[in-house]
């Protein structure tokens, strides 16, 4: 091994986190999302008190034992707060007859706005079709001069509710590579070759590159050049599909030590029939990293195409 003594300016790396999932609305929260198609507004009221809760819910304050009923809510209200945003102003309305807030935004001209301004619901003229969420429906709440007070009325002839909406989370990010793993990958995507860190105290070999050494603790300092060579010490055929895959199955996944370190890398092996994987891989099997022709490379392990094993019988090519 050779030691590398300079580091590079850490990297950031721009990346995206996403989770699709069906969103169960439930009855309370489906009715109102399909009422807003109809251009109008549902709440829930408790039947014992009168106390009326928008948007609606199917348990109101927890509780499962109250009788509740859905009502229609008046398209107006006040602002009971608000904040301005990049994006516009958001606040917080209290519709006429509701002892609750419902969020949104304000629409229109706000250089004015002030908390117990009137406001009536704007409503989006194009097609359902054309919007991210039926939410959306409702564009906004708009300023009023009409200070006319709107009564609560019980819901007449309620639309299906909508039982489940497709929805996805996502987070955009970067993230800091630091010192180690910025020039690990500045390493993999320049000169084909893999770095590790080593501990002044124990003399291990990490891979990834790490500022302490994880069993003693103590800081790494030194950089070293690593072998693209090692042993399997684990594998997995994947079989099933799953969301965020790279790669389609099957393939073979693995814990790879590579030859001269410490620590388990985790990498694809390929370059054979994957069908024969159970009867030509084993524990202790060796492999080597193939290298993915493109100069320069992304900077990630995904430089590295997989791991082939070495003197694989030629039944198994």
């Amino acid at each position: 091994m050779g030691l590398l003594v300079d580091y590079d300016e850490p990297q950031m790396m721009a990346a995206t986190l996403t989770m699709p999932y069906t969103l169960t609305t439930g009855p309370a929260a489906g009715t109102f999302l399909a009422e807003l198609a109809n251009n109008r507004i549902v709440g829930t009221r408790i039947v014992s008190t009168g106390r009326v809760i928008v948007p609606p819910e199917d348990y109101p304050g927890g509780m499962s034992d109250v009788e509740t009923e859905f009502v229609e809510v008046p398209q107006t209200g006040a602002v009971t707060t608000f904040t301005r945003t990049v994006n516009g102003v958001v606040a917080l309305i209290r519709l006429d007859g509701a002892d609750t807030d419902l969020l949104h935004r304000v629409v229109g001209d706000t250089a004015g706005l002030a908390a117990g301004d009137r406001v009536a619901a704007s409503w989006h003229t194009g097609s359902v079709d054309e919007l991210a969420s039926p939410f959306l429906q409702l564009a906004g709440f708009a300023a009023t001069a009409d200070g006319t007070t709107g009564e609560v009325t019980p819901l007449s002839g309620p639309a299906e509710a909508i039982a489940e909406l497709p929805y996805s989370m996502k987070l955009d990010y970067e993230h800091s590579y630091g010192p180690y793993y910025g020039r690990m990958f500045d390493e993999l995507a320049s000169a084909r070759r893999i770095v590790g860190s080593k501990c002044p105290k124990c003399l291990n070999v990490l891979v990834p590159a790490r500022g302490n050494c994880d069993a003693c603790f103590v800081p790494t300092g030194q950089l070293m050049d690593v072998a693209d060579t090692g042993t399997i010490l684990g594998f997995s055929v994947i079989h099933l599909e799953f969301l965020g895959q790279k790669r389609k199955p099957p393939y073979v996944y693995a814990e790879i030590n590579l030859d001269g370190t410490a620590t388990r890398l985790i990498h694809n092996v390929g370059g054979f029939d994957i069908t024969k994987a159970e009867e030509l891989l084993d524990i202790g099997s060796r492999v080597r990293a193939v290298w993915k022709d493109v100069s320069p490379g992304s900077g990630t392990l995904d430089d590295i195409e997989y791991f082939e094993p070495i003197d694989l019988p030629s039944s198994g090519a």
